[in-house]
């Protein structure tokens, strides 16, 4: 399969439940290139509904005779999912699907992926992204380590710097919280002294 032989075009309601059905066969199927999915189909198909009506995130599919064969979820910033129906990956629709997220957010996006899938990340890798971070997984349903990602856009320099800025307001919001939890201790450790 080529690129040409498949449409794309936005999402819609009655998309949903195609979409998740595709993701669980996906996510089974990636096994061990990912850690197995941790909800059912049922609880896939009411959380793609609830993303797909949030008015937050926007979503693609790929078709190919009709039929569902990809799709990407995202938001402003980040691609949440992007997935190829199993049978028929390597043909060209994840790059295509990438490259309407790339079209639509040209000031650039993020996203994870496990550390252990090595060929999705060798996709994003050839496809421009580059790995930003890893974590241990502690923060994922998963418990699996993974790795953020990101394309960097149109204008690398200010997506990169972009990314700075949310990481020094993040370390100001903790150093005033720190600041707050140092004061409340002091007044604590200052009424204790003055104790009989």
């Amino acid at each position: 399969m080529t690129p040409t032989e498949i449409d794309l075009r936005p999402a819609v309601p009655a998309d949903a439940v195609p979409i998740a059905d595709l993701y669980s066969a996906a996510r089974v199927a990636a096994v061990p290139a990912m850690p197995p999915a941790v909800h059912t189909n049922d609880e896939d198909r009411a959380w793609v509904a609830a993303r797909l009506d949030d008015g937050d995130h926007e979503a693609w599919v790929a078709e190919a005779g009709g039929e569902l064969v990809g799709y990407a979820l995202f938001t402003r910033t980040w691609l949440d999912q992007l997935f190829v129906r199993p049978d028929r990956t390597r043909g060209g629709i994840g790059s295509a699907l990438l490259d309407v997220v790339k079209s639509l957010r040209p000031e650039g996006f993020s996203l994870w992926v496990f550390e252990q899938n090595a060929a999705a990340r060798r996709f994003y890798r050839q496809h421009g992204l580059i790995e930003l971070e890893r974590t241990d997984g502690s923060a994922n349903e998963e418990r699996a380590p993974d790795v953020r990602m990101a394309w960097p856009g149109t204008e690398p320099l200010r997506f990169l710097r972009g990314l700075i800025d949310d990481v020094d307001q993040q370390l100001g919001d903790l150093l005033a919280r720190r600041a707050a939890l140092t004061a409340a201790a002091q007044q604590h450790k200052e009424a204790t002294d003055r104790d009989p």
